[in-house]
């Protein structure tokens, strides 16, 4: 029996109240889902947010999620009475209603079209996120009053784009009823309705490139598997001639901090932070708190809501005793099963903790005449040459950091935000196929102009000439031996500074990106530790230069008390 479409819109509110209350465990970033929706019930039709919420589109939405059939799992079973074979209706649980309840219910006060145009959902597995994406694709192709809806399950495979397809193609072959309402024809690679000329396709990422996509909705399935950007831009783009598109990114997360799903995901962290303000973009991210302990079973329900109906919580206690036994199960525990990003699963730096550190308006004319070390980490051609500069004053070292990069290389780099980043400054790009080594030079000069430099580290393999030239120039030059025994000081000593919160960076979101990617190998014999990263593509060119200049720093204090200590 169908509920009333203000149920729908009472538990979304209910539960948002709870979560905000704290009687729900929840995250950091579900709170502030909530927050956001609590926020802009009371602010609707405001002046500066035009929109409010329409209940009966709302519930509609969810309503026709609860009128599909399981087709996994134990509630899939099929039950035979009286000839008849029917299954279980799908029941929506709080927690799904606040998604989709929002994404159909806000509208615009005057053209009554949807708010949301844009989602990004991240969630661990087994949560239920096929079967939602699914009836969310449905719903958008046969029952959104959109005549030629085209709708498309998008992945970077084909069998990937499948999972979310193919859960919606056994729906709709489960349920005579539906395709008589809809008219939906369920065929291999799409279903049709023919009288209202929509469609729901699958599309994979070397499908991507084709021309006359009209999309009024799309479902871009595992998005931190995307190495390119490309898919997603192309659903993106392909939407300007539809009044109100519902393009939804829904992923577990993943390792590539470089890809378009950790772009989307930071994009999403900034709505919800409300330090950038987008009305037509919903996010939330179900995951565990950064100094949460992995192994509590207390905090597993912050990444999976569905735990104890979907995800079962013996399966999680057994991945969770097999992560503790294996460490090498471990990183897939916490991606798959608690939804945290991990690069190689051992990130080095407390990424947390390091963009907290991140100050916008540190300017380097501020610091004139200051004691400065300088380190570089140089390439000619096909990687990112990186000048890192470290300043301490009143007990706080602060990082400046320079990373050069030549247009072919550029043109040709796999790196998703790339592009944004350069248009944005962060990144100085010269014409050519070769690093504008002049350019180098040329920063380095007004280093030694307006600070007082004491000294410019560099790693000897790409840099010899380079180096001899500016030493004739009287810049203080010094040789770093690339080994173990050099990098282990700064790299305890950093990570010290950054969680104590006597560290500043001005921000560089590419330095940061490197940041995730460094990996740091201990040797068993000697504790002597080593920076490197585990794929070619996971750039750590800046933190490798960054090293440098605090190792050269630490080397060249010669004060009793330690400048590392507080003061």
């Amino acid at each position: 029996m169908s509920r009333p479409h203000a149920e729908y819109f009472d538990r979304a509110q209910a539960y948002a109240k709870r979560v905000v209350g704290g009687a729900e465990t929840c995250g950091k970033y579900e709170r502030l889902a909530c927050k956001r929706f609590l926020k802009d019930l009371e602010r609707q039709n405001t002046r500066g947010f035009p929109y409010v919420i329409d209940v009966r589109l709302g519930g509609r939405a969810c309503q026709f999620q609860e009128l599909l059939c399981h087709i996994k799992g134990e509630w899939a079973k099929p039950v035979y009475a009286d000839g008849m074979v029917t299954y279980a209706k799908i029941r929506l649980e709080d927690w799904q209603i606040f998604v989709e309840f929002q994404l159909f219910g806000w509208v615009h006060v005057d053209t009554r079209l949807r708010r949301f145009r844009r989602s990004y959902e991240e969630i661990a597995r087994k949560n239920a996120k096929s079967t939602r994406a699914a009836g969310r694709g449905l719903y958008l192709a046969f029952a959104d009053d959109e005549p030629g809806a085209e709708v498309y399950s998008a992945a970077t495979t084909g069998e990937q784009a499948k999972a979310v397809f193919e859960t919606a193609r056994q729906m709709t072959l489960r349920d005579s009823e539906f395709r008589a309402r809809f008219g939906a024809d369920p065929a291999k690679h799409d279903i049709t309705c023919a009288a209202t000329a929509s469609t729901f396709k699958i599309m994979n990422a070397e499908a991507s490139t084709q021309d006359g996509l009209n999309v009024h909705g799309g479902i871009v399935d595992e998005v931190h598997a995307h190495k390119k950007r490309d898919l997603w831009d192309v659903i993106e783009s392909a939407d300007g001639s539809r009044s109100q598109p519902l393009i939804s990114a829904i992923t577990t997360a993943g390792k590539d901090t470089g890809g378009i799903g950790y772009e989307l995901r930071g994009y999403t962290v900034k709505v919800l932070e409300n330090t950038h303000t987008d009305d037509t973009w919903f996010g939330v991210i179900y995951t565990i708190d950064e100094k949460d302990d992995w192994k509590d079973p207390a905090i597993w329900r912050k990444a999976n809501p569905n735990l104890g109906i979907s995800v079962k919580r013996d399966k999680l206690e057994a991945a969770c005793a097999k992560a503790l036994a294996t460490p090498s199960a471990r990183g897939n525990f916490l991606t798959k099963h608690l939804n945290v990003w991990t690069n190689a699963g051992v990130a080095w730096m407390d990424m947390e903790a390091w963009n907290a550190c991140a100050d916008p308006n540190l300017r380097e004319a501020d610091f004139a005449d200051c004691e400065a070390f300088t380190g570089m980490d140089l390439a000619e051609k096909h990687d990112f040459a990186a000048k890192v500069k470290v300043i301490e004053r009143g007990g706080i070292w602060h990082v400046f950091t320079r990373i050069y990069y030549n247009e072919v290389a550029a043109a040709e780099t796999r790196i998703a935000q790339l592009s944004g980043w350069i248009a944005e400054g962060h990144v100085q790009v010269n014409p050519g196929n070769q690093t504008d080594f002049d350019c180098i030079a040329a920063d380095l000069l007004r280093d030694r102009d307006t600070h007082n430099l004491r000294e410019a580290a560099y790693d000897p393999a790409l840099a010899g000439y380079f180096a001899r030239t500016l030493l004739e120039k009287s810049l203080p030059m010094v040789e770093i031996t690339q080994r173990s025994s050099f990098y282990t000081q700064p790299l305890l000593q950093v990570e010290a500074l950054v969680k104590s919160g006597r560290l500043k960076h001005d921000g560089n979101p590419l330095m940061t990106w490197m940041m995730s990617n460094l990996v740091v190998l201990t040797s068993k014999f000697n504790e002597l530790k080593s920076p490197t990263k585990e794929r070619e593509e996971n750039k750590i060119d800046s933190p490798m230069a960054m090293l440098m200049a605090f190792g050269r720093a630490l080397a060249g204090t010669t004060t009793e008390t330690s400048f590392w200590e507080t003061p």
